[in-house]
């Protein structure tokens, strides 16, 4: 049983470090993935809360774009 402990041991800690080297290779990679999971999130959250104010015309948002309201 002993032995199974010990390699049950080796064997998390190789991939833990597997994780870790690979993680550090691929930043650039899991910094996209990262956020567009953020960008996804928000345009959900955006329209749950669109869905429950009331509704405004096309020109009273682009003068609030424009400054004008």
């Amino acid at each position: 049983m002993a032995h199974a402990n010990i390699d049950l041991q080796v064997l998390r800690q190789t991939l833990k470090e597997v994780l870790i080297e690979t993680l550090h290779e691929q930043r650039p990679l899991l910094q996209e993935v990262f956020m567009e999971v953020l960008e996804d999130h928000a345009l959900a959250e955006a329209i749950q809360e669109g869905k429950t104010t009331e509704l405004v015309s096309r020109e009273e948002v682009f003068d609030i774009f424009e400054g004008k309201a």
